[in-house]
């Protein structure tokens, strides 16, 4: 057990078997004399290294210690799990949203192409005299001059793009 424990704390702290050595003014033989069982610390030499070790000596001289490994292993496998539903969920979380403002943008475009459809046109028959009316009137044709020419290549876009969102991919 003292054997066993020794070299299963050692190495959860990082430690070699020469490190631990040098810590403990010995030779690296008889650090691993000590884990392979082979012999003893003294009572002295084992408060040093429980001292090194920051393990208590009843912890040493204990139950074998289990490697945590495995359980580590299991830990992080978990929490990368964890970590991948919720990477999921914000993906799904995003195409739904992207959905939602593709069906938006199209309904936006038909509402606008409906309110210019109504509306004929009205700025034509303005007077152009006035200066602010000439500037508004200006730009509300080039508004729907560039609208009437690119709204249906949007309007395609978007009902792709809501498809598209659409499926699980």
């Amino acid at each position: 057990m003292l054997s066993e424990n020794i070299k299963t704390i050692r190495k959860s702290k990082g430690l070699s078997q020469q490190e631990l050595a040098i810590k403990l003014n010995v030779v690296r033989q008889t650090i691993s004399k000590w884990e392979q069982g082979l012999s003893v610390p003294d009572s002295d030499m084992l408060i040093s290294i429980s001292e090194i070790l920051e393990t208590p000596v009843s912890t040493l001289l204990g139950e074998t210690i289990v490697d945590s490994e495995a359980d580590d292993l299991k830990v992080i496998s978990e929490k990368l799990e964890i970590i991948n539903l919720q990477l999921a969920q914000r993906k799904n979380m995003r195409r739904k949203m992207f959905q939602r403002l593709f069906i938006l943008l199209c309904a936006v475009i038909v509402i606008v192409f409906a309110v210019l459809g109504g509306l004929n046109s009205p700025y034509l028959g303005w007077n152009y005299n006035d200066p602010e009316t000439a500037v508004l009137g200006v730009a509300f044709h080039a508004f729907e001059w560039l609208f009437i020419r690119l709204a249906p290549i949007v309007l395609i876009g978007a009902i792709i793009g809501s498809f598209l969102a659409r499926k699980k991919v």
